[in-house]
């Protein structure tokens, strides 16, 4: 049995999601600024009024807009935007520059990781730190960067899951896209290997033995280093 094609109409909708969302996020359409009115929309698009409204209604879910009659439909200030929404974030990645993009991302990975790691040396069961133990060993044994990249994913979202915080665990996994990205990045520095599984084996050590505080400040340690790492292959760029 053959898979259907999206259907025209769903697809011009999530081409219209996509186009206004990457405008609004870019600047393109500034805070407190109106989209183009709705005939105008529905003529570049060439679709009907409930196709366009139905692509607003989820720039309405994101936070990116307001709608009210006789207004119009309106950008919010980026302070009520959803950040962590996978299509908002994905723009902001696709529209900001890299430098200030993954800094934004390492200072949030320097408040939430060291924290998360402390958790997980108070809270981790058995399962957990053998969990963790999986994926450092999964790095170790890579070759290639692209190896070393699920692995070095699975250490951090391990870690997260071990703290028994649902709510801290969800907000890491909703990182986890814009963490991939950096990663990605970093991990192409010269002897990846060498500089960095030492940091990661200390962060599963401190985690092992139960130490929250070595926990913490060797995942500050590894946080920096990851810095230096994506400093040095984007300035190599």
């Amino acid at each position: 049995m053959e898979y259907r094609k999206p259907s025209l109409r769903k697809s011009m909708h999530a081409r219209i999601v996509q186009e206004l969302g990457r405008h609004i996020v870019s600047g393109h359409f500034p805070a407190d600024s109106k989209l183009p009115p709705e005939a105008s929309l529905c003529e570049e698009y060439a679709v009907s009024r409930p196709v366009l409204r139905e692509a607003t209604r989820v720039l309405v879910a994101k936070g990116l807009v307001y709608s009210k009659p006789k207004v119009g439909t309106v950008v919010r200030p980026r302070r009520e935007w959803h950040m962590l929404d996978p299509d908002v974030l994905h723009w902001l990645m696709e529209t900001t520059p890299q430098n200030d993009f993954f800094n934004m991302l390492s200072s949030v990975r320097c408040i939430i990781e060291p924290a998360a790691a402390a958790l997980a040396a108070t809270h981790a069961t058995p399962d957990d730190v053998a969990a963790i133990e999986n994926a450092y060993q999964r790095m170790e044994a890579a070759k290639t960067p692209e190896e070393w990249l699920q692995p070095d994913l699975d250490f951090h979202s391990q870690i997260a899951e071990a703290t028994h915080n649902d709510l801290l665990a969800n907000l890491c996994n909703m990182l986890s896209l814009a963490l991939r990205e950096s990663l990605k990045q970093s991990n192409r520095r010269p002897n990846l290997h060498e500089f960095a599984l030492p940091r990661h084996k200390a962060i599963l050590t401190a985690i092992q033995h139960g130490d929250a505080l070595g926990a913490k400040h060797a995942t500050l340690v590894q946080l920096e280093d990851a810095r230096k790492a994506l400093t040095l292959v984007l300035e190599g760029e």
